[in-house]
């Protein structure tokens, strides 16, 4: 099974490529997803959590608020990096256990769908590795308009991310998400196309 990663960053447009992917009966292995599902799949990543933040960020019933958590981290790279910690050895366990699913079931491709795919290293474990780019004034136009945020807190979660222009040393495709739909969807096809073209050279 050829195994795709996909990555962008906030405002980039990936969740319309994976829509787009998706559509095309590809299966998506969805990394915000299983960031969620991994509290629930395994216990032990709640309760490491409460040690380490502390009772304020969940409520009377014991749920993580995740949205509070993630406001938190994003203005504090310390406390992001101990996150991290605590969850992406779980997230990355969860995601090669869908894809060895997926192989089993006979799928031809599947797709991981991880905004930080390259900072964790999961692109190395990817046959080929796909970036949905834009520039950064489009990018942080775009959250704004999107969140309804201010800038400075735009500006606070793009500078806890990757660059869009630093990620494209690490990927075989890059999709120009600038334009229209339809110009994202010919650039989809054209590297669908040529992923199939260089595995079959490859088997030959």
């Amino acid at each position: 099974m050829i195994k795709v990663g996909l990555t962008g960053g906030i405002g980039s447009g990936k969740s319309t490529v994976s829509k787009l992917l998706e559509g095309k009966g590809i299966p998506i292995i969805d990394a915000d997803i299983i960031s969620r599902d991994i509290l629930v799949l395994y216990p032990e990543v709640i309760i490491n959590i409460m040690k380490e933040f502390g009772a304020a960020f969940f409520d009377d019933k014991g749920v993580l608020k995740r949205k509070e958590l993630g406001n938190f981290i994003f203005k504090n790279p310390k406390e992001k990096l101990k996150l991290e910690a605590l969850t992406i050895p779980f997230i990355i366990k969860e995601i090669l256990l869908r894809i060895e699913q997926y192989d089993c079931q006979g799928f031809k491709m599947c797709i991981v769908d991880a905004p930080t795919l390259i900072e964790t290293g999961l692109n190395k474990a990817m046959d080929f590795n796909l970036l949905v780019w834009v520039d950064l004034k489009t990018q942080i136009d775009r959250v704004i308009k999107r969140d309804n945020l201010k800038l400075e807190d735009v500006e606070i979660r793009l500078n806890s991310q990757m660059s869009l222009e630093d990620k494209k040393k690490y990927v075989n495709f890059v999709i120009d998400n600038r334009s229209s739909i339809e110009f994202t969807k010919e650039q989809l096809e054209s590297i669908l196309v040529e992923i199939y073209k260089l595995v079959a050279k490859n088997e030959t």
